[in-house]
């Protein structure tokens, strides 16, 4: 049963970890897009290619209010799935 809890354990500390480095490029992205940065450079390209699958997608169901809000709605996602998610993991693999 070691084996079991010790997957569950790892699993939900790697999930964690992924979530909170998306979450930081999603807010590098958010930030970055304020100060209108040169599209070839290949940090802001990257930013873009990594986050356009998840931000676009919430943009086809948000009105445009003036401000790109999909940024916040993705972020509020994530927050929700860290939290409900791997502490789930978390409480199942200290139940085991």
């Amino acid at each position: 049963m070691f084996l079991i809890r010790n997957l569950i354990l790892a699993t939900a500390k790697i999930l964690d970890i992924s979530i909170t480095i998306y979450i930081w490029i999603i807010i590098i992205r958010a930030l970055i897009s304020w100060v209108n940065p040169d599209p070839r450079s290949p940090l802001v390209r990257f930013l873009h290619e990594v986050t356009e699958p998840v931000l676009n997608p919430i943009r086809r169901y948000l009105p445009f209010v003036g401000i790109d809000l999909s940024p916040l709605v993705a972020l509020l996602v994530l927050y929700f799935v860290q939290i409900f998610l791997v502490r789930s993991l978390f409480d199942l693999a200290n139940a085991i």
